[in-house]
């Protein structure tokens, strides 16, 4: 959606327990002298500064980062972490494509998808030289791209969901993009709200019957008055060996 921008939730307990995950998976798929493929079809801007007036507005970040502490500080999200706030400063947080390309190698490919036109700037100026950026709707890129070269990869979806109808598409273009390229690894991340909007979209994924299908979820309290997160979920297809046991490690950082 074109009015989100994610620097004003930047850093907060979802994106500590999201990111955590996915630099578990891409350790683990980069062991392997083999290239990859990297998609997102809802990349933000790539770089944050926690110190920007809407980071600190929200107060998100605070809540997050002070999570950092519980991991072990060999972690792949850690040693990412430091290694981009060496080159952009102690106030940055990477949002994922930046993580991503952080934690991949030099033969490994990125394709970056984002539609708002600001957002976008940022991003094709952040990972230039690192990704192909795609000014375009995510779930069009992603079925352009796939299945895509190398073969080997993961594609996260990690929408604002600011779109309610997202719940109820997201099954379709998952099995979709899933037939396509029925060895990538597809993960999906989503809020947990009051009310449960999350529940009949993660029935229909777990109907489905997706292969190495893996569900994963945290809680966490309300980050400030009236927020309606209480918990972040990732539902993972063709998950790579050791993923539940390193989103177990994750979790113990939210007891």
């Amino acid at each position: 959606m074109l009015s989100y921008q994610h620097i004003y939730h930047a850093a907060n307990p979802a994106d500590v327990h999201k990111h955590a995950v996915l630099a578990a998976m891409l350790e683990y798929l980069t062991a392997k002298d083999k290239p990859l493929s990297y998609l997102e079809t809802h990349a933000g801007r790539g770089l944050y500064k926690l110190d920007a007036p809407e980071a600190v507005k929200t107060g998100e970040a605070a809540a997050g980062t002070v999570l950092l502490s519980k991991f072990a500080p060999d972690h792949p999200y850690l040693r990412a972490l430091d290694a981009i706030r060496a080159q952009y400063g102690p106030s940055a947080y990477p949002g994922s494509p930046l993580l991503a390309s952080t934690l991949l190698r030099k033969g490994d490919r990125l394709h970056l998808a984002e539609l708002h036109p600001q957002e976008f700037s940022v991003l094709s100026e952040v990972m230039t030289h690192k990704a192909k950026c795609h000014p375009q709707d995510g779930f069009a890129m992603a079925h352009k791209v796939c299945p895509p070269e190398p073969r080997r990869g993961l594609l996260l979806i990690d929408p604002s969901y600011e779109v309610k109808s997202d719940y109820e598409t997201i099954p379709t273009q998952i099995l979709k993009l899933h037939r396509k390229w029925n060895v990538g690894v597809i993960a999906l991340w989503y809020p947990i709200l009051e009310g449960g909007p999350h529940v009949p979209m993660l029935g229909k994924l777990e109907s489905a019957s997706l292969s190495g299908a893996l569900r994963h979820e945290v809680r966490f309290p309300p980050v400030r008055d009236g927020h309606r997160m209480t918990g972040s979920g990732l539902f993972v297809v063709n998950a790579p060996y050791g993923t539940q046991d390193a989103a177990d490690e994750v979790a113990q950082a939210f007891t």
